[in-house]
């Protein structure tokens, strides 16, 4: 069942008329290999190409009898070829068609995955770019930690989002193989240059060793990175959840007119978004664990794989798809509100520069433990009483004897935070 959420590109990969296309042309090419390499006449492979063909409420109407899929497209394409069917599928097992078209099917998704990406990437650069000095406050454990930018929040996703395009290209390219060599991958019926043709007419190269089947390392391989991608989408979501709960407020996901959050509360206006990336990342992880069980079969293969690959691939591509989608339009439509960042700023009473106070310390001789344990002190006080932690400094001995007025006073700003911003945009290439 393709599900509900999916996008016709992707889906139209996985439908059955597209993979028995492949199928088609699979089975032609292996003839004009063998035409090319004197097995039949050429004129036999040219004809063939001209009168094959298929049809996928046909083919699935033949595998209803003999439940084999392949023999039914092979019945139903000899019914178009008459006689030149003594020329296809010879030398031939099902998995040389059957997994070089598994491989076409992974790259096409892939190849659009790939797109998708790349439009997310751009829109992460956008909005970096636009917040680079917006400040706000960092957290680490939940708890608020020092000032930070919310143009480095997004530049950190932007550069893991380059890493992911670069590992999805690898990823493309482990899966980009075909096999043509027989039934338990000897070329024992068909030469290897049979292989060879149909493979660089499709774009793939030949798997240097098989069995009956392409090895299952390279699927789990592409399924594991597309995992990745997908819990890389939900550390975005998790931190827009976060940031759009009421009590921090800082931004959230665009509330479009009409828009409802609630049967019961007309004032909701909930992360939906959000949280279907990070709910769906769990399927998509799921399905990775999956794939890397399908590695190991018996001997020259089994078909414990074949049935759930025929699930968690075309699930896992069109989810992704999906999920790149609302995720780019997440980041592009994410509204900011700078003014509460600013309160959030103030929340602490300005414990936010303790450890400003603390290498001053450190600056005029102290020992850096005993400068930490001083300004913890004051530290505490301003976090159960509510003082300003200015004025919980400036009443500890230990550090107005150390410090001046106008030293600690310089210590409460934010100017020094800027200086490097620029550096990490470049390291980043931004």
């Amino acid at each position: 069942m393709i599900p509900r959420y999916s996008r016709p590109e992707m889906t139209k990969i996985w439908e059955d008329d597209n993979k028995y296309a492949i199928w088609l042309e699979i089975e032609l090419l292996a003839v004009e290999a063998r035409a090319n390499a004197g097995f039949l006449p050429i004129e036999a492979a040219q004809e063939m190409r001209k009168r094959a063909e298929c049809s996928t409420e046909k083919i699935n109407e033949i595998e209803k009898i003999t439940k084999h899929d392949i023999i039914a497209f092979l019945t139903n394409v000899e019914e178009h070829i008459g006689h030149l069917s003594q020329y296809l599928h010879i030398g031939m097992t099902s998995s040389d068609v059957l997994d070089t078209c598994f491989s076409m099917q992974c790259r096409q998704a892939g190849e659009l995955l790939l797109r998708d990406m790349n439009l997310l990437s751009d829109a992460l650069a956008e909005r970096a770019k636009e917040f680079k000095y917006q400040l706000c406050i960092g957290r680490t454990h939940g708890i608020h930690a020092e000032p930070t930018t919310f143009g480095l929040k997004i530049a950190l996703f932007f550069d893991e989002c380059v890493r992911n395009i670069k590992r999805l290209k690898s990823a493309i390219n482990e899966v980009s193989v075909g096999k043509i060599n027989g039934a338990v991958g000897t070329f024992e019926h068909l030469g290897p240059e049979v292989e060879e043709y149909v493979c660089s007419q499709l774009g793939l190269r030949p798997a240097e060793i098989s069995t009956q089947v392409i090895s299952r390392d390279r699927y789990a391989y592409y399924l594991n990175e597309l995992a990745l991608i997908a819990s890389f989408l939900e550390k975005i979501a998790l931190e827009v959840r976060h940031l759009q709960r009421t009590e921090v407020n800082e931004a959230e996901e665009y509330f479009s007119k009409g828009q409802k959050g609630s049967s019961a509360m007309p004032h909701k206006r909930n992360p939906i978004v959000s949280e279907q990336i990070c709910g769906m990342a769990r399927l998509m992880r799921s399905n990775a664990h999956v794939a890397v069980e399908n590695n190991a079969l018996w001997h020259e293969r089994d078909i414990s794989h074949s049935s759930v690959e025929r699930i968690i691939f075309p699930d896992s591509t069109i989810a992704l798809d999906y999920l790149i989608a609302r995720t780019t339009a997440l980041i592009s439509n994410l509204v900011i509100y700078p003014k509460k960042m600013q309160e959030n700023l103030d929340l602490t009473h300005g414990l936010i520069f303790s450890q400003k106070v603390l290498l001053k310390l450190a600056e005029k001789g102290f020992q850096r433990q005993n400068a930490y344990e001083i300004v913890q002190r004051s530290a505490m006080k301003t976090f159960e009483h509510h003082i300003p932690f200015r004025q919980t400094l400036t009443d500890n001995p230990e550090i107005a004897t150390n410090l001046s007025e106008a030293e600690i006073d310089s210590l409460f700003n934010y100017e020094n935070l800027f200086k490097n911003v620029d550096m990490i945009f470049e390291r980043v290439g931004l």
